[in-house]
């Protein structure tokens, strides 16, 4: 006699627990996959600031200048013609990251944790070494995109954070996965590992979904912007402003907490 399967199952033949396996999973996939991101991110960042050591030490040594970088970008994108980390402008970009964040032992292991896109936004933004801290842990906390972390600064998070006028821990929660991995996902990362277009995320529709519908959120509906935003655009796509609106003055050193109590705050990030 053959030996049966007893297992319960229900009326697709499916057994009964078979959802809490497929969701189980599903889970330890995407776990491993931003564990995996994460990890390409931490290399990525790690290189950037080696070569902004590198390109400033040969600076301070021997003069380099302007043509030197210049020379330097196109040799390695002419090596590595699939990345697009090694523009002239990028490579500024890692000798002021090294040169503003070396003499910080406490920034230095924390860049690693966010994407290079968003160390950008903060570094150019960003001028306080604790205003600094705390962008960068809620970056990681949060899983804040690009464009989230800036409208944060734009809206002055910090501040508001340190009065308690924020609900970020009653209303975000560190388990949103989805969110978490655009914090370290940039351009640059598929780019680095050389795989190419093929593997990209972007523009992807299944065949039963309707046809997208766009719209470009502007600060101010300027003609020459609005113009350049449409153009070559072959999908409807409307054009709306948005403001921040800044409750908060700048000038706040007499009511906000003290350096040493802000960086004890950030400790629990």
């Amino acid at each position: 006699m053959k030996p049966t399967d007893k297992t319960p199952k229900n009326s697709l033949g499916k057994p009964q627990d078979y959802p809490r396996l497929l969701t189980e999973i599903k889970e330890r996939i995407r776990s491993a996959q931003y564990e995996a991101l994460k990890a390409v991110n931490k290399e990525l960042v790690g290189l950037y600031w080696d070569i902004g050591r590198m390109i400033m030490e040969r600076q301070d040594v021997e003069g380099w200048g302007k043509a030197v970088v210049e020379r330097l970008s196109a040799d390695l994108r002419q090596e590595f013609p699939g990345v697009k980390g090694f523009s002239v402008q990028n490579l500024w970009y890692m000798r002021q990251f090294y040169s503003e964040y070396q003499g910080s032992q406490k920034l230095q292991p924390l860049v690693g944790e966010i994407a290079w896109a968003h160390n950008l936004v903060i570094m150019s933004k960003c001028k306080d070494s604790l205003e600094r801290e705390f962008y960068i842990r809620m970056t990681r906390k949060f899983g804040w995109s690009k464009n989230v972390l800036i409208h944060q600064i734009d809206n002055q998070s910090y501040e508001k954070s340190l009065l308690g006028q924020t609900n970020f821990d009653q209303a975000l929660t560190p388990e949103l996965r989805a969110q978490a991995k655009l914090a370290v996902k940039d351009e640059y990362t598929f780019d680095f590992l050389e795989l190419g277009e093929e593997h990209s995320e972007r523009q992807v529709r299944q065949e039963d979904e309707n046809p997208s519908i766009g719209i470009i959120l502007c600060k101010e509906k300027n003609r020459t912007i609005v113009e350049y935003a449409l153009h070559d655009a072959r999908k409807p796509i409307g054009v709306a402003t948005y403001e921040i609106t800044k409750t908060l003055p700048k000038a706040l050193k007499g009511q906000l907490p003290s350096p040493k109590d802000i960086a004890r705050l950030l400790e629990d990030l």
